[in-house]
């Protein structure tokens, strides 16, 4: 039993991530552009046949830049919020829009994806946890702070792409404004290394393989920083930081353990530019 995950591109510039099986997936955000989603899915040898349905987070516009082309090109059905669909001002086709709630389970083939809310500084954001073949695999990044909301649901996860956007000294030294800067690490603004830290280790299952840290600042976080810290403390999780150029590898997500170890293996290998 197994799901299969990537991160197609991580960070102020798009998001879009990737989790399935065998026969079906899903897309959580697209903030890239349809060209780029199928140049990325063609080179992990991921097949746009296999994906059947994209989930909005929130309407910000590196989360659903790609989403109408996408949309009506595969006919897609894109599932959002009422209030988030109204603010993006996306124009999806009507047969394609489907609205979710907060804790009842979308069923996707033998996916099942589970929203719930979180603190971000959008009109109605969530995050999500995609199910399948036993697994849970989180999408949690664009989030304030770690709420009950997001302790909770972490705790279940795998494997989670997990917001680490800024090192707090590098944000205060930078050259931001006061007002974005505060905005920033505001409790609606984006998780820094430290509060994404005591998130994985205070509560991060023992069978969590894999966690692909997300979203980082081009301009206020340094990848090695973060890979550093984070691997201090991985046991045994692998630490995988997601670029802002290119995607990940795609990671094979199991339930099989070797000397009580749980394994994540790769399935393409690809050199990580950030």
């Amino acid at each position: 039993m197994s799901l299969f995950i990537s991160s197609l591109n991580s960070g102020s510039n798009g998001n879009c991530y990737y989790v399935g099986n065998n026969t079906e997936a899903v897309l959580v955000d697209v903030g890239i552009s349809c060209k780029e989603v199928e140049k990325r899915m063609l080179r992990s040898n991921l097949s746009m046949n296999k994906v059947k349905a994209i989930f909005i987070s929130h309407e910000h516009s590196d989360h659903i830049k790609g989403v109408q082309v996408l949309s009506k090109k595969y006919s897609l059905p894109v599932y959002i919020t009422p209030l988030t669909l109204r603010n993006s001002r996306l124009v999806l086709e009507n047969d394609l829009t489907h609205s979710f709630n907060g804790y009842e389970a979308i069923q996707i083939g033998g996916l099942s994806v589970t929203p719930f809310p979180k603190r971000h500084d959008a009109s109605d954001p969530f995050s999500f946890i995609v199910e399948g073949n036993g697994l849970k695999i989180g999408v949690l990044t664009d989030i304030g702070s770690a709420c009950q909301h997001v302790i909770e649901n972490f705790k279940q996860c795998h494997a989670a792409f997990l917001e680490a956007n800024y090192d707090e000294g590098l944000l205060e030294s930078g050259y931001y404004p006061y007002y974005l800067k505060e905005r920033i690490k505001s409790d609606r603004g984006h998780l820094s290394n430290k509060q994404a830290l005591e998130l994985f280790v205070n509560h991060k299952p023992d069978f969590m393989s894999l966690v692909i840290l997300s979203h980082l600042s081009k301009d206020n976080n340094c990848p090695v920083i973060v890979k550093d810290l984070f691997t201090k403390h991985a046991l045994q999780t692998q630490v995988v930081v997601a670029s802002r150029l290119q995607e990940t590898e795609v990671f094979h997500i199991s339930d099989t353990f070797v000397d009580e170890i749980p394994v994540c293996t790769k399935t393409v290998i690809q050199t990580s530019l950030f």
